[in-house]
């Protein structure tokens, strides 16, 4: 932690992680006097536990499509300014190496720890000031931003809002961001749970009651987007990524879609059993196919427990049908306490696509997950973070 030489600084940013102090390196690299300020007691923390400690920090397929905001041109500008390729290169200068795991997402060979090491040293050689366990108190504008801090109050010519959403509280989280932008007039949207398993109720539960643990590959479908990764049966309901990730466009009250055998030619598979295995059980049939205790289970609440011969060839295309189009509606999810980001944020009608900036309040700045653009799955809002981060430090 830097000495604070005064009060006074030309940036102040409020939020010590990924896109805080991305943001803090950048304005500070162009002799900017920053002021990054944090009530955790550690920076980074939610870079720490991400990945399972090992920090899924982007991906390499990252573009626009991988983010869901009420406007979705606005991430545009910031991700093509600061890709996946930029942050994979500061990685590697400074020696810090990487491997790919499924669908472009990357991580650190060094676990997460040596990016925030990484990321303090560059905001030190930045002469970025550094204040932890520090609670703001109150955020006042008049020729300049007046933030009153359990530390004191410093004064800032640009005040960047860089605190994420109210996920995960156990860490802090907190909606502090919207907090800020209606203070000042700003729009928001209101922050819900995204990237969150759903819980299940009813019959819908109890056709997976004691299954937890059970996992699959499975396509999972709603509202118009579909995503093939493995699902996990839970006590509650329904995880893993695939759930994780339609979780994002699930509304209450909607249906999800579940295909149980992606890879499986039902017409095929129906023609193979009767001509191979006709006196085969039904679920020893599946049990090939799919987890035995769920093939065992699906034999006794969805089908009948029979040989293979005693089903005509539309009953055994119907069982086929069925697992590729299983329609559960969630109760609900389980909420900000397990989900890994949120949906919602600033308006980005009110801000500046280009430097993060508010258009009507001089100097205020909001970036990261603060921000209504939320990522898919995947090292996503890592590199939306960079990126916004990137971008409002050109500028501040």
């Amino acid at each position: 932690m830097s000495k604070l030489p005064d009060r006074h600084f030309d940036v102040i940013i409020i939020g010590a992680g990924a896109a805080g102090m991305m943001c803090a390196i950048e304005a500070g690299k162009r002799g900017r006097r920053v002021l990054l300020l944090d009530k955790a007691k550690k920076a980074g923390k939610k870079i720490l536990i991400s990945g399972g400690g090992r920090c899924n920090f982007t991906n390499l397929y990252a573009g626009p499509d991988n983010f869901l905001s009420t406007n979705p041109h606005f991430c545009k500008s910031a991700l093509a300014r600061y890709t996946q390729w930029d942050f994979i290169a500061l990685l590697e200068q400074h020696g810090l190496s990487w491997h790919e795991k499924t669908q472009g997402q990357l991580f650190c060979d060094q676990r997460a720890p040596a990016i925030v090491k990484m990321l303090l040293t560059l905001c030190e050689q930045a002469g970025v000031n550094i204040q932890l366990d520090s609670s703001i108190a109150r955020i006042e504008k008049d020729h300049a931003f007046h933030v009153t801090t359990s530390r004191g109050q410093f004064e800032a010519q640009s005040l960047v809002i860089a605190t994420g959403g109210p996920s995960i509280p156990r860490m802090g989280a907190s909606d502090f961001s919207q907090d800020v932008a209606r203070q000042f007039g700003l729009d928001t949207i209101a922050f819900r749970p995204a990237l969150v398993p759903l819980l299940l109720s009813g019959s819908d539960k109890q056709l997976f009651d004691g299954l937890a643990g059970v996992s699959l590959e499975a396509t999972v479908s709603c509202n118009g987007q579909s995503f093939r990764e493995h699902i996990l049966i839970t006590h509650k309901g329904l995880s893993g990524p695939a759930i994780l990730q339609i979780s994002s466009y699930w509304q209450p009250g909607d249906t999800i879609l579940l295909d149980l055998l992606p890879t499986v030619d039902g017409a095929a598979w129906v023609d193979s059993v009767r001509n191979d295995h006709p006196d085969q059980q039904l679920k020893t049939s599946l049990s090939r196919l799919l987890p035995r205790k769920l093939a065992q289970r699906l034999c006794t609440t969805l089908f009948p427990d029979q040989a293979i011969r005693q089903f005509s060839p539309s009953a055994l295309q119907e069982v086929i049908d069925t697992l590729q189009s299983l329609a559960l509606t969630p109760s609900g999810s389980e909420g900000l306490r397990t989900a890994e980001v949120c949906l919602g944020g600033v308006d980005t009608r009110a801000l500046s696509s280009k430097t993060m900036a508010a258009r009507d309040i001089a100097g205020l700045y909001f970036i990261g997950e603060a921000v209504d653009v939320t990522g898919q799955l995947g090292g996503f809002n890592f590199q939306w973070a960079w990126a916004s981060g990137w971008c409002a430090g050109q500028y501040v």
